[in-house]
């Protein structure tokens, strides 16, 4: 058994900066072992295989695999399939099956190997839960305990298809110095996988509203360069605190500054009435190798 797959980074149009992403190109008859297997085997925090979907209509399938489960939906390997296959079929526009739900994906291509993708949320983000108190929070980053916290934001936890613990922090000084105690990690956030994300606000930053950084043991991921279903998630909290009951909104952020791996992330969210009824997020991706898998 060959089989092809190509290599992006994801949030970019920069080679080697980003989140690394694998594509399995023909993932149709491998076992959900076997596409396990192969995710641990690229070591990459996300591994796509696309499948072929089970409506004419739609473009493709996709499974999502860290090294360790798969996910039901992610944002960087959306963004990075869809790219793909915008590129590959010429197509302006994909509707892509997850385990959430069916996503359709605007792609503008830049050149042969790179496009822009954005996708409209299949799962609008909700509250998914209590986090911990601010202590036990700062203890587990590191942190002093007025370092939680920034603004009118304070911890939550929100799920968009994929559950996190978002956690403000001061400001970019506090976010840079994060350093992880692993002791108690899963009774302290015992929900989904454990995985939590930390932002602030940036006022001093051209292009730049948010920065994030994202930690997930339970994912088999340490620290994750570019998470759109973290992003995702957080777009919850952003319109809980938006100042308008009416309109849209637009936020850019940052992650993976910290890593070297340097993604940028585009979020929108729409309130009608006071309440969130539309949200989207969006990045660049470039092609960056193909290969093949002998598995004979």
């Amino acid at each position: 058994m060959k089989l092809s797959y190509l290599l992006l980074d994801v949030f970019t149009t920069t080679p080697l900066s980003g989140n690394p992403l694998a594509v399995v190109e023909k993932g149709d008859g491998l076992l959900d072992n076997q596409m396990q297997a192969i995710a641990k085997e690229f070591g990459l925090s996300e591994t796509v295989f696309l499948t072929r979907p089970s409506q004419d209509r739609h473009t493709a399938g996709v499974r999502i695999f860290t090294p360790a489960i798969e996910l039901p939906f992610a944002g960087h390997p959306t963004v990075g399939a869809a790219a793909v296959l915008g590129l590959q079929h010429r197509l302006s526009a994909v509707r892509i099956e997850e385990r959430v739900g069916l996503i359709t994906c605007v792609v503008d291509k830049l050149d042969s190997r790179t496009a822009h993708a954005r996708f409209a949320l299949p799962q609008l983000p909700e509250v998914a839960g209590k986090p911990p108190e601010r202590g036990a929070l700062a203890l587990a980053l590191g942190l002093d305990s007025e370092e939680i916290g920034c603004g009118s934001y304070q911890p939550a936890v929100y799920s968009a298809g994929v559950l996190f613990y978002l956690i403000p922090v001061r400001n970019t000084q506090a976010l840079r110095r994060i350093k992880l105690n692993p002791g108690g990690w899963d009774e302290l956030f015992p929900l989904g996988n454990s995985a939590i994300y930390c932002f602030t606000t940036v006022d001093d930053e051209p292009d730049t509203d948010l920065a994030a950084r994202m930690f997930a043991p339970g994912m088999g991921l340490g620290e994750d360069p570019g998470t759109g279903s973290a992003a995702a998630a957080l777009i919850g909290l952003l319109a809980r605190h938006a100042e308008f009951d009416e309109g849209q909104a637009e936020f850019r952020l940052r992650q993976g500054f910290e890593m070297g791996r340097p993604c940028r992330i585009a979020l929108q969210l729409r309130k009608s009435g006071n309440v969130l009824t539309h949200a989207s997020i969006g990045g660049h991706a470039v092609i960056v190798g193909q290969g093949a898998l002998d598995l004979d």
